[in-house]
């Protein structure tokens, strides 16, 4: 009996060695990784993704991440330029491009990469003003980019974005730039009011000169309106004068000689009744008496 239950533990006993051998020789490898083989101490490469086979107790495999990562940089202490110390954090954004050169040049490229970052970032800013710093950014984050990855492009690492999160500057220059900017905005505000009267005035003006020029224009027009009104009129007159002269010429054609006479004697009658002591008769007044009297003998 204990025979046979040897027996069968010998075979259990391998058959689980094979299985432990056939795990650690067996490696899935995701796609976004890539699995770096040592063989025997030698680099051999890297494979993935998918199912990868391994040399039970010669090969050893070491993962890599494909995939890009951000890191933070706490807040650290910088001097400027000028001699003006702030606090600056800021996260980096990376990925590995070479795998096999990540694990052979660097045993931890990101805590290198960070301790690089940090002094890369010191070395920056000693170079620019504290003005130029609070107000480029853009450039700061391209330079420090540039630095980092001229760094890591030889542990097979891109750095592909730097982005500063917060500058903190000292309390006095926290202070002055406040009243710099109060001080901006009063004059801004100052600038806008006294825009803004003068466009008042300048829209008042017009209306005054819009005004002035409809009034006129309005005058001008009433002139001519009289005008033309007095010109017809007086052209209506003269039309009716000439037609009464007309009419008068007309029926005068028709009168004859003694009731004309008789006219100028009605006339001369009216006259009598004038106080006036002296009178004035026309030279054609005899010859319209001769004239009556002429008839009256021949009648």
């Amino acid at each position: 009996m204990p025979s046979s239950i040897s027996a069968l533990c010998i075979p259990g006993t391998l058959l689980l060695l094979l299985l432990a051998v056939a795990g650690s020789a067996i490696r899935i490898v995701q796609e976004y990784e890539r699995m770096v083989i040592f063989r025997l101490g030698h680099c051999i490469g890297a494979k993935g993704p998918g199912v990868v086979l391994l040399l039970p107790f010669v090969d050893k495999g070491e993962r890599v991440d494909l995939r890009e990562r951000v890191r933070e940089v706490p807040h650290q202490t910088s001097i400027t330029m000028d001699n003006a110390p702030i606090a600056i954090d800021f996260i980096w954004y990376f990925k590995v491009v070479d795998s096999v050169q990540s694990v052979l040049q660097v045993k931890s490229f990101e805590a290198a990469a960070e301790g690089m970052a940090v002094t890369t970032l010191r070395s920056v800013i000693g170079g620019i003003p504290l003005d130029d710093v609070l107000s480029q950014r853009d450039h700061i984050n391209q330079v420090l980019r540039v630095k980092l990855d001229e760094v890591t492009e030889r542990w097979g690492v891109k750095v592909t974005n730097v982005e500063i999160r917060e500058i903190i500057p000292p309390k006095e220059v926290q202070d002055a730039m406040n009243r710099q900017m109060t001080a901006e905005r009063i004059r801004r505000a100052n600038i806008i009011e006294s825009t803004g009267r003068r466009d008042a005035e300048i829209n008042i003006a017009d209306g005054e000169k819009q005004a002035e020029i409809l009034r006129a224009e309005g005058g001008k027009q009433a002139e001519i309106l009289r005008a033309e009104g007095a010109r017809q009129a007086q052209l209506l007159r003269a039309q009716g004068y000439s037609a009464s002269l007309k009419e008068i010429f007309s029926e005068a054609g028709s009168i004859d000689q003694n009731t004309m006479t008789l006219q100028y004697f009605e006339t001369l009658k009216t006259m009598s009744t004038n106080e006036a002591t002296k009178f004035f008769f026309p030279l054609e007044i005899t010859n319209l008496v001769k004239n009556f009297g002429i008839q009256d003998k021949e009648e």
